[in-house]
């Protein structure tokens, strides 16, 4: 009887290893790489410069005309209209900007 009790506090332990493993895996897989992707894109829109060109998570090529706080005026098209955007709807910047 005694061997049975000691062997089960065992399987338990390794039981809960296997967890921790997962969910140590499940981090370095899933959860960094995708905060690492936010802080990178969070990064692109606060350094956003009148005259980048950008494309929104729309679609929509545009020239960035003016910047506020938490919205960008930006102009597209061949007609040049003018338009405001949220700054979180940027989805690229084409514009590459040499570093000094």
């Amino acid at each position: 009887m005694n061997g049975q009790n000691g062997g089960g506090s065992g399987g338990i332990l390794i039981m809960v290893l296997y967890i921790v493993v997962i969910v140590a895996f499940f981090y370095f897989v899933m959860i960094r790489p995708q905060k690492k992707r936010q802080k990178k894109e969070e990064a692109m829109r606060n350094n956003l410069q009148v005259g980048d060109e950008i494309i929104t998570i729309g679609g929509i090529y545009a020239r960035i005309v003016g910047l506020k706080e938490d919205s960008l005026v930006v102009e597209s098209g061949p007609d040049r209209a003018k338009q405001r955007i949220a700054r979180w709807a940027v989805q690229q910047n084409l514009t590459v900007h040499e570093d000094a």
